[in-house]
């Protein structure tokens, strides 16, 4: 891939996933004044599209190219991010996405740079941040973690 599509396709995977829709023009915009010349480079998402699209299928979902397409800029975040958060409003599909991600990575394991898949969901807002992270008990010096400490050694043993 040409270099300048290489580092136009770093920017939107990046960064159009974090954007509300009221911003793309705008994203788009500066992109086009900075690459002018540039075509959009096709991404091909080779066997991980067909196993998205098999998910769905067994799911009774829609493989609707916007929710695919939500999928896909999951999936770009996950590779350049240690981790993320996943907020819109009821019902806009962010279960869905996770999982099927999940799933279809979890089907494609072993092939390419695909593995098993786990995930692990908390509401930070409903626990203390002693329980989330950890703390020191003042009275016996002792050390207690908490839930995020557990799920990933937990991961770790993986």
């Amino acid at each position: 891939m040409d270099e300048d599509q290489l580092l136009l396709r770093a920017l939107r995977d990046v960064n159009v996933p974090k954007f509300l829709k009221d911003d793309l023009p705008l994203f788009e915009n500066i992109i086009i004044d900075l690459f002018p010349t540039t075509k959009k480079p096709d991404v091909d998402r080779g066997v991980l599209l067909e196993a998205v699209k098999n998910v769905c299928k067994k799911r009774f979902l829609q493989s609707i190219p916007m929710f695919v397409e939500k999928v896909f800029q999951l999936y770009d975040t996950t590779v350049v991010r240690h981790g993320l958060m996943i907020v819109g409003p009821t019902g806009g599909g962010k279960t869905s996405c996770y999982k099927v991600l999940a799933a279809a990575q979890s089907a494609l394991n072993g092939v390419d740079d695909y593995h098993k898949t786990n995930y692990h969901v908390l509401n930070p807002k409903s626990i203390t941040m002693d329980q989330l992270y950890g703390a020191l008990d003042p009275s016996s010096g002792e050390w207690n973690d908490g839930i995020a400490a557990r799920i990933i050694g937990n991961c770790s043993k993986d």
